[in-house]
């Protein structure tokens, strides 16, 4: 037949070819990537060792995110819960809290990019744009373990770990009943009136735990702004940083109040390509107050922080928390100026 009846099957043949070379380049990559092997685990109604309320429960598999003293965030390694410890032991360090000062644990979970960095990789290498249609499927759900806690001196702090799916709800029965005794580790409220104001320590700054006016805010999410701001702040040259109910004279107070949150999809992003900016983003407010020792506001504001395109949707925590330690730096800055004494 003339070469012209063939030209309306050009576009039939083009897209067979693209898929082809699209699955042989995944297949390729694929083959340097080990896929997950999907962890062993107890029948709920037949608890093995893992979850043993008597010997206790481990997971070999664990993801220290943040807030564990003594580890560096995103370390991997084991996580042991004791009926008197709860322990994780990463490549470097070991470090453990005692089970009564844990003040409160909660489970979460999330679904996120398979292989992490390495999948987003895989995905730009597929051609003609198919590294969005694999982003449909080439996902997990991760849990999240949230453990609240206090230090020897009455400080607040909040640790978070990602474990393998359904991980979580398991360390979780072996901690509960623990954590919800003894209702004196509570972080203490220090008193008003006990710190003369000759007494604050010069630059330094008390941060109150996060309230919660945003209900449906994942534990998770709120313990980390939390300490990404801590570690944050600390990073400013010649900033005493305190923690809630640690006894102090603190020269300023920082009050967070979470008021809005938007979940997002990290895999909506991804999948939608271009589009994946506009839709899916995860979303966070808060308002800041910062006072002096006299109780006197001097910042308050209220931060917006958005997380678009393919990253994780937890990247939004440390952008917020970013914003809030800018904000402060800046008016550190401005009211140190102010107080210095003219050259004229």
């Amino acid at each position: 037949p003339p070469i012209s009846t063939l030209f309306p099957y050009t576009t039939l043949f083009r897209s067979m070819f693209r898929l082809l070379h699209a699955g042989f380049v995944l297949s390729v990559l694929a083959t340097s990537v080990p896929l997950p092997v999907p962890a062993q685990r107890p029948s709920p109604t037949t608890p093995g060792p893992a979850a043993d309320q008597t010997s206790g429960w481990s997971s070999t598999h664990a993801v220290h995110v943040l807030g564990m003293p003594k580890i560096k965030a995103k370390q991997s390694g084991t996580l042991t819960i004791t009926p008197q410890h709860l322990t994780f032991t990463g490549k470097s360090a070991t470090s453990t809290i005692d089970l009564p000062s844990i003040v409160a644990i909660s489970a979460g979970d999330e679904r996120v990019e398979l292989w992490g960095m390495k999948g987003r990789l895989m995905r730009m290498a597929v051609p003609y744009g198919g590294g969005a249609a694999f982003a449909t499927f080439m996902h997990h759900q991760r849990d999240m373990l949230t453990v609240e806690f206090v230090d020897s001196r009455g400080g607040y702090h909040g640790s978070v770990f990602f474990l393998p799916d359904n991980e979580a709800e398991q360390a979780l029965r072996i901690v509960t009943p623990t954590a919800t005794a003894p209702a004196q580790v509570e972080p203490p409220d220090v008193p008003s009136g006990t710190c003369p104001l000759a007494a604050a320590n010069v630059n330094s700054i008390l941060v109150k735990r996060p309230e919660l006016e945003q209900t449906d805010l994942p534990a998770a999410y709120r313990v980390l702004v939390y300490e990404h701001i801590i570690e944050r702040l600390r990073r400013i040259p010649d900033t005493e940083v305190h923690r809630d109910g640690e006894e102090n004279c603190s020269q300023y107070t920082m009050q967070l109040s979470m008021t809005g949150f938007k979940p997002g999809s990290q895999v909506k992003r991804a999948s939608m390509g271009p589009v994946g900016i506009f839709v899916g983003t995860t979303q966070m407010t808060l308002n800041l107050e910062v006072t002096d020792a006299k109780g006197t506001t001097v910042l308050r504001d209220q931060i917006d922080a958005t997380q678009r395109g393919e990253s994780e949707s937890m990247n939004v925590i440390d952008k917020i928390a970013q914003q809030v330690v800018k904000k402060w730096a800046k008016q550190q800055k401005q009211m140190q100026k102010d107080a210095a004494p003219s050259s004229h």
